[in-house]
Order: C-alpha cells, then sequence, then structure tokens
C-alpha cells in the first residue's frame, strides 16, 4: 500500500469521527453519502444494499451473498450494482479503533449520465455477471472519495461540488476491472437492466406469490434464460429473493412491534406458520421468539 492511499485513508478515518455523533449508520450533509461507526465487532446483521458503493477507512467487513463469502477492509471497496439482501459482519473494530465506513447510493439514472457524458461506449450483449464485487481501490478513486467526504467541513460547497465528485467516482468505478458488471444495469435491454426491473418489482411486492413465468414475461426472456440469468446476477433463484425479504421483514417487525410469530409471519406472505417457523430458524439459526428474546438481551 503506498504512503498516498495509507494517508488518505487515514484523513477519510478522521473525518467520519469528526462528524459521526453516534454509532451505528446515519445520513451526512452530502446528498446520498451515509457514514458507519461501530466500536466493537458485530454481526451477522441482515439487510438489502442497493445500488452502491462502499468503502471501509478502518475496520473489516464480511458479507455473505446467499452462499457467497466476500471479504473487505481499506484496501478495497465493494460494489452492489443492484439491490441484494444480504448477511454483514463487522469483523475487526475495537473503541480504540472503532470500524469506520462509508456508503454512496446512486442509481441506473445516475450511472447513464456518466456513460453519455463521458463517451463510455458499453457492449450492449454482455453475459450477465455477478451484482456484487469487491475491487482493490486504487489512488484516484480514494482521492474523489476524500474530496466528496471533505465537503462536509465547508457545507457552502456541497451543492456545486458534490453532484460533481460523485460523477468523478461513478467514473473512476466503470473504468475499474469490474466496471463493465456496473455500466450494463444502465443500459436498457441489457440482461442486467432487464433483471433490475424484476428485482424491483420482487422488491415492491415481496408478500405477493408469483409465477417464475409471469416474472420471465416481465425481463422478456425465456423461463429458463431467466432463471439462470437472475441467479447470476443475485446468486440466488427468485423464489430465494423473496425468501430474504421476507424474512428479514418479519424480524424486523418481531423486533419492532413484538407481534405474534404467527400473525407476522402471514403479514409477510407466509400462508404456513410452521414453514415460516423452519425457514426462519434456517436462515437466522433459532425459532422467531428465541431470537427475538436473544436479540433484545444483546
Amino acid at each position: 500500500m503506498s504512503e498516498q492511499i495509507s494517508g488518505q485513508q487515514k484523513e477519510i478515518a478522521q473525518l467520519i469521527e469528526r462528524h459521526s455523533t453516534q454509532d451505528g449508520t446515519h445520513t451526512t450533509a452530502v446528498p446520498n453519502l451515509f457514514f458507519s461507526r461501530t466500536p466493537t465487532t458485530i454481526g451477522p446483521n441482515y439487510g438489502t444494499y442497493s445500488t452502491s458503493l462502499c468503502f471501509i477507512a478502518q475496520g473489516m467487513k464480511e458479507v455473505f451473498l446467499a452462499k457467497e463469502h466476500y471479504t473487505y477492509g481499506p484496501s478495497d471497496y465493494l460494489i452492489s450494482s443492484v439491490d441484494l439482501p444480504a448477511s454483514v459482519s463487522v469483523t475487526k473494530a475495537s473503541p480504540d479503533q472503532p470500524y469506520l465506513a462509508i456508503k454512496l447510493i446512486f442509481t441506473p439514472k445516475d450511472i447513464l449520465e456518466v456513460l453519455r457524458e463521458y463517451q463510455m461506449n458499453p457492449a450492449r450483449k454482455q453475459k450477465a455477471r455477478r451484482g456484487m464485487y469487491v475491487n482493490r481501490i486504487e489512488a484516484p478513486l480514494l482521492d474523489a472519495i476524500n474530496r466528496l467526504v471533505h465537503l462536509l467541513n465547508t457545507p457552502e460547497d456541497i451543492p456545486i461540488l458534490a453532484p460533481l465528485i460523485t460523477k468523478e467516482i461513478i467514473y473512476r468505478v466503470l473504468r475499474g476491472e469490474h466496471g463493465e458488471a456496473l455500466k450494463q444495469i444502465a443500459i436498457e435491454g441489457s440482461s442486467t437492466h432487464q433483471i433490475n426491473h424484476v428485482i424491483k418489482h420482487i422488491m415492491q411486492h415481496y408478500t405477493d406469490a408469483f409465477k417464475i413465468e409471469e416474472l420471465a414475461e416481465m425481463a422478456n426472456m425465456s423461463v429458463s434464460s431467466f432463471h439462470r440469468t437472475f441467479k447470476a446476477i443475485t446468486a440466488m433463484s427468485p423464489i430465494q429473493y423473496q425468501k430474504q425479504l421476507r424474512l428479514q421483514e418479519a424480524r424486523n417487525l418481531l423486533l419492532s412491534e413484538s407481534g405474534d410469530a404467527a400473525d407476522v409471519a402471514f403479514r409477510v406472505g407466509y400462508e404456513s406458520p410452521t414453514q415460516f417457523s423452519r425457514e426462519y430458524v434456517r436462515m437466522f439459526g433459532f425459532p422467531p421468539k428465541e431470537d427475538v428474546r436473544r436479540l433484545k438481551i444483546t
């Protein structure tokens, strides 16, 4: 690791510390920029990655996407090109050196604007690639991230400079080793763009039953091609994807409302409380009541 990169990582870590008034994840004055601060190792926690860049200035994290495992730290950055349900653990953090990270959310429209503005012409018929990847961070990208975070010291500059620096960050990512995978989400008619349309539908209607044939038609694909492409991008089948969303929401409801497990099961789309309990244990390791009691104690 070069001295330049190491120095910028320390600067970003110091800025996150300065502007983080509390532990956990919170918004900043820069649009779509979030800070995370954690003084201890935690996890696994369950949630959904939106289209975003994640960079750790201090600490380590591991992410499980279905059965795939990603580990990254200050030398890397993680990209999620579509909405992906995953489990996350902070594996390196302490009160003296807390886990410090940023998340920058963007949209396919933001990506398309950069492609057009900088005349970056992606291949239109690319084979579908995984919607999550970890890449080694390079000095130009880290410098852009550093400048974006530094805008918090001069709030009057944020409205003008934040959109420009965000575009530069997206540009740097698109120029990276896995940039083609991110380009595809913005190109209408690409397999990634079509699958993302279906993903958005499942996200909005995860409580509803669906037929694979209907989703395939929505993506303008044959059933076999749709199933293969969906799994190539998300690492799971559409049914598994929906199940993760349902169980994550069920856990949130049980923690926030202390509701009856059977009632929550029906609310998130299950017809059988027994099936719900069985799949809950498979995902979280404990039956619903025991899991909630355990989490509230800790």
